[in-house]
């Protein structure tokens, strides 16, 4: 796809509300692997994700332990991990109307990828990074608490619901495996504020687990872990 003139590099700036001094990072990370693999010696956006990753984790880290002060590790760790997820990540790619601007293959374009979640949301980390590299910490760190805020407010009052466990299925039935058990491995606590333990176990193994304050949360959290360690 061939970008109109109003989807142009100036114009993804604009929407982002970030003016690149090095065009170079922005325009790397839009591009696509698939991308890469059809034109020579072309910069994609892989290694921004994995920097945009850390970035972002950090920052909404630091910002939920300075702002909430009464909040314990445990709870601080799972309003991150709604805030940072690849659900909110899509959401603030749709604001940016990122599948516009997008470079990736013919045949990548034709299998939907404009629209893919994971290939939207890993731009977004790399943007993120673009900018990191650009602007430098503080700077990102600005831009990023900005940028999350709705989302951050939905985490802290509990609004944001993920379904973890339906997005592991759809993933690992691609690969022909959907056995997969959860096993309450304990629970602890006063029945007011009582922690549930959960073990996500396919192929007969182990591969994650999760701890909640009921026992749908903490299946929740072993299958988010077990998604982030697939896609480590």
């Amino acid at each position: 796809m061939v970008l109109h003139e109003e989807n142009t590099l100036s114009s993804l700036e604009k929407k982002i509300g970030v003016g690149f001094n090095n065009k170079e990072l922005i325009e790397t990370a839009i591009t696509h692997s698939s991308y890469a693999n059809e034109n020579r010696n072309i910069k994609y956006n892989e290694r921004l994700e994995f920097l945009g990753d850390a970035v972002l984790e950090l920052s909404i880290s630091e910002y939920l332990f300075k702002k909430y002060e009464g909040i314990s590790e445990g709870e601080l760790t799972r309003k991150r991990a709604l805030i940072v997820c690849e659900a909110s990540l899509h959401e603030i790619s749709q604001k940016w109307d990122l599948g516009n601007y997008l470079k990736m293959s013919k045949g990548e374009e034709l299998t939907g990828g404009r629209t893919r979640v994971s290939i939207l949301s890993d731009c977004v980390e790399a943007i993120i990074a673009a900018i990191y590299l650009d602007k430098g910490f503080e700077f990102v760190k600005k831009f990023i608490i900005e940028v999350f805020k709705g989302i951050i407010e939905k985490a802290v009052k509990n609004e944001i619901i993920l379904d973890y466990k339906t997005r592991l299925q759809e993933v690992l039935q691609t690969n022909g495996k959907i056995d997969i058990k959860y096993e309450l491995a304990k629970y602890e606590g006063p029945p007011h504020r009582r922690k549930f333990y959960t073990n996500l176990i396919f192929d007969g193994i182990v591969k994650s687990s999760g701890m909640g304050y009921t026992k749908k949360e903490s299946e929740q959290e072993a299958a988010r872990k077990a998604l982030k360690g697939l896609k480590n």
